[in-house]
């Protein structure tokens, strides 16, 4: 099968630890142990979070003395794809000898008309208390909204239209690469009136941006894997239930946080109605189970898997 692996942010930084380099690459060497299993059994394409190492960047660069402005969040996109590439690249090639891996610095197209520009929604950056976080906003001229228990930054997030980068990564799958690409969502990119690419200040979520992906490249599963072993049917409720098979139809009747399952799960619904295909939700370290279909949420067309017809 051509797998797409959509790993949240907490592979490489989980919440509560210090941002130092060698906590992140030895989370990357553990989830590689994972992706390498999948590697050997399917064609497999990784994206990867960046929330909280573009929100680290943007704040060194708001307070840095030298710099005239601040980076922009394009190019702090760029610097975290290519940092969090590196280490997955290289833990990948050492678990995976004579297996080619390459790490893509991708952008992802958006429409400079996208209503989100207005409305910043986008969790970036570490988590901080109520106070802390309205003090930051008012120095810096953030935006921050409740994340939980905490506060965070929030930025815009317009919905991603096409990986630019997408024959290219479809060419190397074919021919046996595993490939790391649009993390943290791509870099965000508008084509100017005549035609070029520009950067813009924004974060595209990263769930969508692979379900896109996923799609161009004809996949065969979308896998969105996180720290949550299944989506739950009324979360924060006396009621709430694990969903192990299930439908769009089905999770689209139901509500989900905005900012952490909610994109997941729109990813996921999309991905299946457009393509008819499996998509899921669930544990890095189940992956293979998931595939079998005996973990995670399995989202297909008649909630069945493996797929077979319903007539």
């Amino acid at each position: 099968m051509r797998v797409i692996v959509a790993l949240g942010g907490n592979a490489v930084l989980r919440r509560g630890q210090p941002p130092d380099a060698d906590v992140q690459i030895a989370n990357v060497s553990a989830a590689v142990k994972t992706l390498a299993r999948l590697a050997g059994e399917h064609e497999l394409v990784i994206t990867h979070g960046n929330g909280p190492q573009v929100g680290l960047l943007a704040l060194e660069s708001a307070a840095d003395p030298n710099l005239t402005r601040p980076y922009p969040f394009d190019t702090l996109g760029a610097q975290t794809q290519g940092m969090i590439g590196y280490w997955m690249q290289q833990a990948l090639q050492n678990a995976l000898p004579g297996r080619q891996v390459l790490a893509v610095v991708t952008q992802t197209l958006v429409t400079a008309v996208d209503p989100a520009f207005e409305r910043p929604s986008k969790f970036v950056g570490q988590v901080y208390e109520r106070e802390e976080a309205e003090k930051l906003a008012a120095e810096y001229g953030w935006t921050v909204e409740k994340d939980g228990p905490y506060w965070r930054r929030v930025v815009p997030s317009p919905a991603p239209r096409r990986i630019v980068e997408t024959r290219l990564i479809h060419k190397l799958v074919r021919e046996g690469v595993v490939v790391i690409c649009a993390g943290g969502g791509g870099i965000p990119v508008v084509r100017d009136e005549r035609g070029r690419l520009t950067g813009v200040e924004a974060v595209v979520d990263k769930d969508l941006a692979a379900s896109v992906l996923a799609e161009a490249l004809e996949c065969d599963a979308f896998l969105s894997l996180t720290d949550v072993p299944r989506v739950l049917r009324g979360y924060g409720t006396a009621h709430q239930s694990e969903i192990a098979h299930t439908t769009p139809h089905e999770l689209r009747a139901l509500e989900f946080p905005a900012g952490s399952m909610g994109p997941k799960v729109e990813a996921a619904c999309r991905f299946v109605e457009t393509t008819g295909d499996m998509a899921a939700i669930g544990k890095l370290d189940e992956a293979e189970r998931i595939l079998d279909g005996s973990a995670g949420t399995i989202v297909t067309p008649n909630g069945r898997w493996p797929l077979t017809s319903t007539l």
